[in-house]
C-alpha cells in the first residue's frame, strides 16, 4: 500500500508540481470548474429536448441519477470512509504543491470532479453515441482533461481521479443500460432503424 502511495505521489508532482506552464495555470482553473460548463448542458438539453420532444425528460432524468449517484457514492460514501487528505492539506507534500484554486476542506479520494463527468460520459456515448457515434472520444477526452485538471491544480491525487473515472464509468454505464432496457426510446429505437 505505501508502494501504491509513493507511486501516486510521484506522478502527482510530475503533473502539479513539474508539469506547468502559464498557458495552463491560466485555463486549468477556469476548465475544471463545474459552472464554466453550464452553457454545455443547457445546450444539451436543448437539443435533446427539440430532438425527441417528451421521451427526452427520461433521458435527462436518467442522466441526472448517473451523476447523482456518482457524486453520493464519491462524496457520501467513499469519502468519508477512506478519509484521505488533498495534497494541499497533506503536512507531507503540502509545501510543494502548486495549488490555483481554493484548497477546499473535504477529502481527497475519490474525485467527484472525474466520478461525475465520467459517468456522464459513459452515459451520453452509450446512448447519443448510438446514434451520434463521434461524440465518444470527445465525450471522454473532456471527461480526462476536467479530471486532470485537479491534480494540475493540486487538489487531488492521479490515483483520486483514476478510481473516480472508474466509479463514474461503472454508474455512467449502469444507468445508460437500465435507461435503454426500460424506455428502448429515443436513442436505442433509431439506431435500430439505422441498422
Amino acid at each position: 500500500m505505501q508502494q501504491l502511495i509513493t507511486i501516486d505521489q510521484y506522478f502527482f508532482e510530475l503533473i502539479n508540481v513539474h508539469g506547468h506552464n502559464a498557458v495552463l495555470d491560466w485555463i486549468m482553473p477556469f476548465w475544471r470548474e463545474k459552472s464554466t460548463w453550464i452553457p454545455l448542458y443547457i445546450a444539451l438539453a436543448g437539443f435533446v429536448g427539440y430532438k425527441y420532444r417528451k421521451a427526452s425528460l427520461y433521458f435527462i432524468l436518467a442522466l441526472a441519477l448517473a451523476v447523482g449517484l456518482a457524486d453520493t457514492i464519491s462524496s457520501k460514501v467513499i469519502k468519508p470512509s477512506v478519509q484521505r487528505l488533498r495534497p494541499c492539506n497533506d503536512p507531507e507534500i503540502k509545501a510543494e504543491v502548486q495549488l490555483l484554486v481554493r484548497c477546499g476542506s473535504g477529502y481527497s479520494f475519490t474525485s467527484s470532479h472525474a466520478s461525475n463527468h465520467f459517468a456522464v460520459a459513459a452515459f451520453l456515448s452509450l446512448t447519443l453515441g448510438l446514434h451520434y457515434r463521434r461524440l465518444r472520444l470527445p465525450l471522454y477526452l473532456w471527461a480526462a482533461s476536467i479530471a486532470l485538471g485537479q491534480v494540475y491544480v493540486g487538489v487531488h491525487y492521479p490515483l483520486d481521479i483514476f478510481i473516480g473515472a472508474i466509479l463514474g464509468l461503472i454508474i455512467g454505464n449502469i444507468v445508460a443500460k437500465m435507461y435503454l432496457r426500460l424506455f428502448n426510446t429515443p436513442f436505442y429505437k433509431q439506431q435500430e432503424k439505422a441498422a
